[in-house]
Parts: structure tokens; sequence; C-alpha cells
């Protein structure tokens, strides 16, 4: 998937082999080593020729062999935290890395500070430009309407997708429902839009992923449902979105970290992933509660918005500047 994105973007793209090696069986331990160690030496190669002055990494065990490889080769790299805590792959990158860029300053509990530089997340410009009115406006949503945007990521999430069609009706008594699904139940969601009559058709807005456009159906939202991945930390406080957020229960404690921060600061609810189809206290029930409550959620819209930082991107290319330099010394 990221190849596609990245090549959608007209940049080049080189993929490094890498594999788990920690919470696995042994069987799938002993492959990722050695694509782990396959990767160290295609990563050598290709520093090697494109002689970087500087690297930037990222979550996700395909930037360990990277990291390695820029150490070897004395090249400083930048570690962008993107998550509260580091997994054991951030752990192991940031050990070699120059600088650890992180979204919040409470990374502190898991980064040396004489490496930690809180730079907040970055942003596509679309973040810094997008209006409410200007999103409606783009997606033909009446300024008056209340709107729900309900996404599971970038792959999607079945539980969360299963909560909206089996509540369905409710919610679009209440809202607009603009639902990002994700491909993988994607024929199962198009079948039951496609299956609506009447005024519920016009309300259900479902798709199997959104790139672009994504931005705008974030900004016509009155309310977000969603996992709390790294980017909620980021995205939902640039536009000032309250949000019911259930942590992947699957993903360690990471989202779980993030939804907690949220919610710590009137920004967020957190739904436990298990209660999503509960019919009085899951998705359908806390979404409708909220949308009635219009003080509720101006209070979580202004908790929300307190916690953005817009300049993500400049201090994160700042802080790779400045690793670059040091190669010149």
């Amino acid at each position: 998937m990221e190849a596609g994105l990245v090549r959608r973007a007209k940049v080049a793209y080189a993929g490094i082999p890498a594999g788990a090696v920690h919470g696995v069986g042994l069987a799938r331990m002993t492959r990722g080593a050695l694509r782990t160690f396959q990767g160290i030496v295609a990563a050598w190669r290709l520093i090697g020729r494109f002689r970087p002055d500087a690297v930037l990494l990222t979550g996700g065990f395909v930037g360990v062999p990277v990291s390695i490889a820029a150490w070897l080769r004395r090249v400083p790299a930048v570690v962008f935290l993107p998550d509260i805590e580091p997994g054991l792959a951030l752990k192991v990158m940031a050990r070699l890395a120059w600088r650890v860029a992180a979204t919040t300053p409470d990374s502190a509990a898991w980064v040396p500070s004489s490496k930690l530089v809180p730079t907040g997340y970055p942003l596509r410009e679309q973040f810094l430009v997008a209006t409410r009115a200007g999103a409606r406006e783009k997606l033909g949503i009446p300024a008056d309407a209340r709107v729900l945007l309900i996404y599971g990521g970038s792959k999607g999430a079945r539980s969360i997708n299963r909560a909206v069609l089996d509540a369905l009706p409710r919610l679009l008594e209440r809202a607009i429902v603009i639902h990002v699904s994700g491909e993988g139940d994607w024929g199962e969601v198009e079948a039951v839009r496609d299956a609506l009559q009447g005024a519920e058709k016009s309300r259900y807005r479902a798709h199997a992923y959104l790139h672009e456009e994504m931005v705008d159906a974030m900004a016509a939202a009155d309310l977000v449902v969603c996992r709390s991945g790294a980017s909620s930390l980021g995205e939902l406080p640039a536009l000032g979105l309250p949000a019911i957020l259930s942590p992947y229960p699957y993903a360690w404690r990471y989202q779980r970290v993030n939804a907690d921060f949220l919610a710590a600061r009137g920004a967020a609810m957190v739904l436990e992933d298990g209660a999503l189809a509960d019919p009085d206290r899951g998705l359908a029930a806390l979404a409708i509660q909220l949308l009635d409550d219009a003080p509720a959620l101006d209070a979580m819209r202004l908790a929300s918005r307190r916690l953005a930082r817009l300049d993500g991107a400049d201090n994160i290319a700042v802080l790779l500047a400045k690793a670059a330099e040091r190669i010149h010394d």
C-alpha cells in the first residue's frame, strides 16, 4: 500500500526487505531475522549509491535495517516518533539516531531527553487551509446539517464497520454519515448503501477510501469515530475535531496511550472495541448522545483545538537540515 501511495505522489520508491522478530513464533522470527539482514545489505547499498546527507525514519520494523545501515555508513538519522509511546523497532532506531522528533513532549517517558525534540505531527498543507464552510460546499453538504464521519484507518476496521451497518438507520435519523470503510469490507458496505432508499440513501455517503477528499470530509464533520493511530494526535486537533476513539485492541498499547492522551484533555471519548456494537452504550448510542449535546461537542472542539500544533512538518524539516549539516562538520 505504501508503494502505491508514494508513487501516486510521484516520488521515487525503493523497497527494503524487513521482517518482524519480536512477539512472533520461532519460524516467523527466523524468517524476520533473515529478511532484516537482507534489508541491512539493501539499505547499505542504497545509501552508498544515493549518498544522503541525512536519513529520516519513522515507525515499523522496515526502518530497523535502514537505521543500522545509516549508522554503519555514519550518516546522521532523524527518527520521527508519531505515537506517544515508541514500539520496539522505534526504540532500536532511537538508540542509533542523532535526534528523535516526537508528536508530543509526553514521549519523554520513553526517549532520552538529550535526543528528544517535540516537533508536532507533520500535516499536509490541506489541513492548514481547510475550513468547515469550504469543505461542506465542496461535498454538497448543507451548512446546518449534522455530520458524522466514521473511518477505521487506511485498511479499515471490521468491528467499526459492522457496528455502523447494524445501527445505520438510527445514525441516519440524526446526521449525514460519511463512512470510509477500507477496501476489505467495501463489498458489504456497498451492498448496504445500494439497498437504501429515499432520504436514507442521500444521507449515507460510503467510500472504500478517500485520498485528497479525506481532509474535506474531516473538516465538514461535527464528530468523528475512528481508531487512535498516530495521525489522530495531529489531524484531529488541527481541525478542532471532537472524537470517539476506539483503540485497536491488537496493536500493543500504542493506540490506547494515544486515545487516553486526547481523552484526558477533553478532546475525545474512548470506546472499547468490544463495546462498539452494544445498542445501549456502543458506537451509535454514544455518537447520538454527543450529536444531541451541542455544549458538550463545543467543549470537546475547543479542547481539541488547544492541542493543535500546525508547524510539525516545518520543525521536522529544520531538524533534518541540521542533521545534514553534521556530515560536513
